[in-house]
């Protein structure tokens, strides 16, 4: 039985809504699954802010665009509410706290390296992770999968990531030509009644357009002129700016382009330290992408010259404005366009399919991350068409299933909340750690 319509109520103020964005940024942790069900949880179910057609209209439009999308999301929402105020102080605050911390940890591991008591502390956070994930996927299911048509999408994009590495964006191409296909072309339901949407200023979208490629740019002209075009932090702003126009499908999708890159192509990380850098991403809050901040601390601080410590600082802002900036001019000029998608029934049909193959997308995910957590070794196999990903299953993490078994039980079983649970599974972890085990 499908849950009852959400709809939205009246509008918060600024400073009220403020510090719900403080909390949503603080809390977003398990990635963009868990991030988009805890928005979903706040603005929809608790708040009403957003109803549920206006919020998967958002989210569709977010999963085509490049960059963070839970971050996009929490700007759109922010800007639906109070304007670009609003998106900046929605957006900002669901990155600061864990760019905060990642920058701070980025320091730290540059001037000490890899700490055993963090280490174990991580293990058990990543364990709660993988649990808030597998619940993050469950929510989203049920609220995107309305018909047979749509778990079949969700199938075939699954195994069409799993089985055979076919690309993300062709995945969302199909899913919205399905989308399309399928669609009557007939309005239903709540679409059908809505009032129609207000008409969009073309030039006020090339004014948007305009200011916010300069926001974007021009600082960053300003640090290749500065320290010229070789140094490390030049090379940063290109390097970011480039993969902040490619990562469609979040940052999963662009994780093996970009440790090619870091590691191989500039040589300013190790692999061994690529996987820790994403290891604090994921067990940090915000977006998964923070993983280019630590690479832009390490960077920095290690080829960016004399005093290391502020060049890592100045690494860290080049990398997040070259990384966030575009995600506002991506939603400021897009943003008055999304309620349009709501009446143009077969563009909402198209958007639909999109949203059930983002299941597919999630769920493939979750597997990633758990055989990661729960084995040491894990290779891909090439047969043919065939390309996936296999364990050593003599490499089995008996440690982190166990903390992920605590995880579960704390989050599915005794109902409490994310901080709880990765409260929780961090404080196991340290005590195995003390005791040895880990």
């Amino acid at each position: 039985m499908r849950d009852a319509p959400t709809t939205s109520t009246a509008q918060p103020t600024f400073a009220e809504a403020l510090s719900v964005w403080a909390r949503i940024g603080v809390l977003s942790f398990g990635g963009p699954a868990g991030q988009i069900a805890l928005m979903h949880r706040v603005l929809v179910e608790e708040r009403r802010w957003l109803d549920e057609r206006r919020y998967l209209s958002a989210l569709n439009f977010c999963m085509l665009l490049p960059g963070p999308e839970a971050m996009q999301l929490a700007t759109y929402a922010g800007w639906r509410l109070h304007g670009v105020a609003g998106g900046l102080a929605a957006g900002l605050l669901f990155v600061l706290p864990g760019a905060a911390l990642i920058l701070v940890l980025g320091l730290l591991y540059a001037v000490y390296g890899k700490l055993p008591v963090a280490e174990a502390v991580f293990v058990g956070i990543k364990a709660a992770v993988l649990a808030i994930i597998v619940e993050a996927l469950l929510r989203v299911a049920k609220r995107a999968l309305r018909s047979r048509a749509d778990w079949l999408i969700a199938a075939a994009a699954f195994a069409a990531l799993f089985l055979f590495g076919v690309p993300f964006p062709l995945i969302v191409a199909a899913a919205l030509l399905i989308g399309y296909l399928m669609s009557d072309g007939r309005a239903k339901g709540a679409e059908a009644d809505a009032a129609p949407p207000p008409s969009v200023s073309h030039l006020a979208t090339l004014r948007t357009i305009a200011v916010w490629l300069a926001v974007w740019l021009v600082p960053l002209g300003l640090v290749v002129a500065a320290f010229g075009p070789q140094h490390v932090l030049s090379q940063l702003a290109w390097f970011y700016s480039k993969l902040a126009v490619v990562t469609f499908g979040g940052a999963y999708a662009v994780l093996s382009y970009m440790a090619q890159q870091v590691v191989e192509g500039y040589r300013w990380l190790t692999p061994g330290e690529m996987l820790d850098a994403l290891g604090l991403a994921e067990t940090t809050p915000g977006p998964l992408i923070l993983v280019t901040e630590f690479v832009g601390v390490l960077a920095a601080a290690r080829h960016g010259g004399d005093p290391p410590m502020l060049m890592g600082v100045l690494g860290a802002l080049v990398t997040l404005w070259a990384t966030f900036a575009p995600c506002f001019l991506w939603i400021f000029a897009g943003a008055p366009y999304i309620e349009r998608l709501t009446h143009e029934p077969r563009l909402s049909g198209a958007l639909q399919a999109v949203t059930a193959a983002v299941v597919g997308v999630i769920l493939n995910l979750t597997l990633w991350f758990a055989l990661h957590v729960l084995f040491a070794d894990v290779s891909t196999v090439t047969a043919g068409w065939l390309r996936f990903s296999v364990p050593t299953l003599g490499t089995f993490e008996p440690v982190p299933a166990g903390l992920a078994l605590i995880a579960a039980l704390v989050l599915f079983g005794l109902k409490r909340g994310v901080l709880t649970t990765l409260a929780v599974t961090a404080v196991a972890g340290l005590a195995l750690w003390w005791l040895g085990l880990v």
